[in-house]
Formats: C-alpha cells, structure tokens, sequence
C-alpha cells in the first residue's frame, strides 16, 4: 500500500504544487487510498478528490489505467524496475527513479525535473547544454559520483522553487553566485 500511495503521489505531483499535491493525497487517504478502493471508484468522484492538481482530467485516466495494471500484473505492487515503471501510463524517467528510491530503497538513477535540469545546465555541470530532462540525467550519471545520485534531486528542487528560479532568479541572494556561470551573465 505504501509504494502504490508513493507512485500515485508522485504522478499527483507533475506540474502541481506542492502544497496541492499534499492535498490531494490527504483527500485520497480518508477515502482509503488502495488498488481496490480506487479501481471501485468512479472517474467523476476520483476527478473531485484530486481536484485542483495540474492536468487533473488526464491523471484521473492515468490513475485508473496504472491501477489496473498494478492490480492484473502485479498483484496490486508497483513494478520494481525502472523499466517497467515507465511503461505505466502517465509515469515518466523522473518518477520511476524517485519510485525505486522512496518504494524500493533503491537508487537506479538520478531523478531530473525540470528544477534538476535548469539548474545543473546554469552551473554548467553538464558537458554541454541538454535540451531535456533525460538528457541531464544522462549527462550526469557520467560524472557525477553514484553515492551523490540520491542527494542531488533533494537539493536542487527546493533551491529551484525559492531561489533559482526559471524566470527572474535571484542571484543576488544565491550564495552560489560568485561560482554560478549564469549569475555572472545577469
């Protein structure tokens, strides 16, 4: 039950905020938040209940979908791969690494959003400029050493939230700015 709540959380979370996301998931466990519970539940109840996360509509079908599968498949477990996990509608590279390490324990990979992305890009801690998320995780699983996979995600999402913003960062408050390449262009 934990590693379902763990992966539908995770898809709650695309393109939300975090408090909504948060919400939502409260919401979801006072109705009982398990592989049975949702797949009995209606697409208009489960719409209300996660209601207002991003893209809402869509998650409602992925849910359901992934759901399904977990139940037919996988005996109501979340795959234990990141390959199986990306298979599931609506989870992605990002979600699948942040799955095995929060459900499994496991650390396959580094999870890159688009924080991880823009941030490692204005550092410079890619080879060259990538152009996707899956690009900058590849980039930095080159270099970067396996013990630190884990971390950099946590890092770098809130610090993309509150100071390194996509529009507008604050570089004058960074500490980072004396060694940030894209500070010094602002």
């Amino acid at each position: 039950v934990m590693r379902y709540q763990v992966l539908l959380s995770l898809m709650l979370s695309s393109q939300t905020k975090d408090e909504v996301t948060s919400a939502a998931m409260l919401r979801l466990r006072e109705r009982g938040l398990t592989v049975d519970r949702i797949l009995q539940m209606d697409d208009v109840t489960l719409g209300d209940i996660i209601y207002p996360v991003g893209f809402w509509r869509n998650k409602v079908k992925y849910i359901k979908q992934t759901t399904a599968i977990l139940k037919e498949q996988y005996g109501g477990d979340i795959p234990s791969t990141v390959e199986e996990l990306v298979k599931l509608p609506g989870v992605g590279p990002k979600m699948a690494h942040l799955a095995m390490q929060i459900a499994w324990n496991r650390v396959c990979g580094i999870s890159v959003d688009t924080h991880v992305h823009r941030i490692t890009n204005r550092l410079k801690w890619v080879k060259k400029e990538t152009r996707s998320p899956e690009e900058t995780r590849l980039a930095l699983e080159d270099w970067l050493p396996r013990d630190l996979w884990k971390e950099i995600n946590w890092l770098l999402v809130g610090f993309g939230q509150q100071t390194c913003l996509p529009v507008n960062p604050r570089c004058g408050e960074c500490l980072n700015r004396d060694t940030c390449p894209a500070a010094r262009t602002r």
